[in-house]
């Protein structure tokens, strides 16, 4: 389990909502701004070099850092490291297990978009 992080239902996090609300069940792991983003971005490419990743996001190095920590400790994400030359290169890649989170987590947020009432 990650420090600080409730662990619940299908996914590593769950909203502190009331249960049966519509916010219900939210993974709270993917639905921090930044780990959303790198979710997203990963969603659609296979591979983002961490320089890329702080690029997109606009978050500094120990804020993408930090953020991917979390989503590979929670299986969300792999990192793979390797030189190119004298530099270090990491790259990231969404796993099987952060793809379904991500399907989750949007499937779920389309549900509470259509349970609010319109006015």
């Amino acid at each position: 389990m990650l420090r600080g992080h409730r662990v619940a239902g299908p996914g590593p996090g769950k909203s502190p909502a009331a249960p049966g609300s519509p916010a219900a069940g939210i993974d709270t792991l993917i639905h921090e701004r930044t780990r959303l983003g790198i979710v997203s971005a990963l969603a659609a490419r296979d591979r983002i070099s961490f320089s890329e990743l702080k690029a997109i996001l606009g978050a500094t190095d120990g804020n993408v850092s930090a953020h991917a920590r979390k989503l590979e400790d929670a299986g969300y994400i792999e990192a793979s490291k390797r030189f190119e030359g004298r530099m270090p290169r990491t790259e990231y890649s969404l796993t099987p297990a952060g793809r379904a989170a991500l399907e989750r987590y949007l499937r779920h947020m389309e549900n509470l978009i259509r349970a609010v009432p319109r006015s």
